[in-house]
């Protein structure tokens, strides 16, 4: 026993010099230093999963798109067309080689990050998804805020004031707004503010003033999801040990609120916000169809219906390039809000 007391005594007194030894500052920019390599090698790897990913997905989608019914010749020419022009026009295409040549062909394009030429508008795939993906990235972007900035205060409130009047009031309109969906929701805001009061456009990106009314379709949708999961994450925060520890320290309600509990309630909010945007990013195809916005989701609906490979294919891509890096960003997220998953990540 007297060895033992002895043992640890000499360790503190040995740790106790090394911090003497080692300055304050020292000590905080060596951990700046691991927390900068342990996020490095997470974004490694999760670059590294986008090559295989963006393989499996091209491939998938290759061979689905080609076995659906339909002949993308007879979609531009017409079925009255002769049959000589037909052919002309599949030989200029590449469709009338085999299979594995068209497969190559792609991957070979892929790789050198040419998507090839759009059968419908003859134009480079890249330059239409370019175009198209930025109207959709505004779009996600207005519509993350609108949500962020009404589900945010909404959950914590609810939670802060649990079984309150402003707690029931804010999980109806939560359960109001999961429940209504888009195609509904967008028609009702047009009668609304477009033909009633006349304040926004119908549909179309000619101004400022036309991506409200889809923002908000989107957004309002998001902020009931987010809301709920906010809320219930603050709830089961607030009933763990540390938060009554920070109580009893008589530290200000506030501040328990937002530095204690809200940080560790983000987790989960982040996930659903991660996979929030995604889907956004991809394209919100009914709301876009509604609001006749010139996105990434109207892109590929009208190019399937025509029956243009390369479009598709290109895409499909994109989509899923922005899955990877949405997952990525939601991983340095977690690492920033929590640092266990920094530790985890070693």
């Amino acid at each position: 026993m007297t060895r033992a007391i002895g043992r640890f005594a000499l360790l503190g007194s040995g740790l106790a010099s090394l911090r003497a030894a080692c300055p304050r500052s020292l000590l905080k920019a060596r951990k700046r230093d691991n927390i900068a390599a342990l996020m490095k090698r997470l974004v490694a790897r999760r670059l590294l999963l986008l090559i295989p990913t963006a393989w499996g997905v091209a491939t998938l989608v290759f061979f689905l798109i080609h076995m659906i019914p339909g002949d993308p010749v007879e979609v531009m020419l017409g079925e009255t067309a002769a049959a000589a022009d037909k052919d002309l026009l599949r030989t200029q295409l590449g469709l009338n080689d085999p299979m594995p040549v068209q497969y190559g062909r792609f991957l070979t394009g892929v790789v050198r990050a040419d998507l090839g030429e759009s059968f419908f508008y003859r134009a480079p795939v890249a330059s239409i998804i370019g175009a198209r993906w930025t109207a959709t990235a505004k779009l996600a972007v207005a519509a993350l805020l609108i949500a962020i900035v009404i589900a945010l205060p909404a959950g914590i409130f609810a939670a802060v004031r649990h079984r309150t009047f402003f707690d029931r009031a804010t999980m109806i309109g939560a359960l109001v707004g999961v429940a209504m969906p888009n195609f509904w929701l967008g028609p009702l805001l047009i009668l609304i503010f477009s033909i009633g009061l006349g304040w926004l456009p119908v549909s179309g990106d000619e101004s400022a003033a036309s991506i409200v009314l889809p923002a908000l379709t989107l957004g309002l949708g998001m902020a009931a999801m987010l809301s709920r999961m906010t809320r219930s994450s603050m709830l089961e925060a607030m009933n763990e040990d540390y938060v009554m520890t920070a109580r009893a320290k008589g530290l200000p309600e506030r501040t328990v609120i937002l530095k204690h509990v809200l940080r560790n309630a983000l987790l989960p909010v982040i996930t659903i916000l991660g996979l929030q945007v995604g889907a956004l990013l991809s394209g919100a195809i009914i709301t876009e169809t509604v609001f006749a916005w010139p996105g990434l989701g109207t892109l590929l609906v009208g190019a399937i219906q025509a029956r243009d490979y390369p479009v598709v294919q290109g895409c499909v891509l994109v989509i899923s390039a922005s899955y990877v890096v949405v997952n990525l960003l939601v991983d340095l997220a977690y690492a920033v809000v929590d640092p266990r998953v920094r530790l985890e990540g070693r």
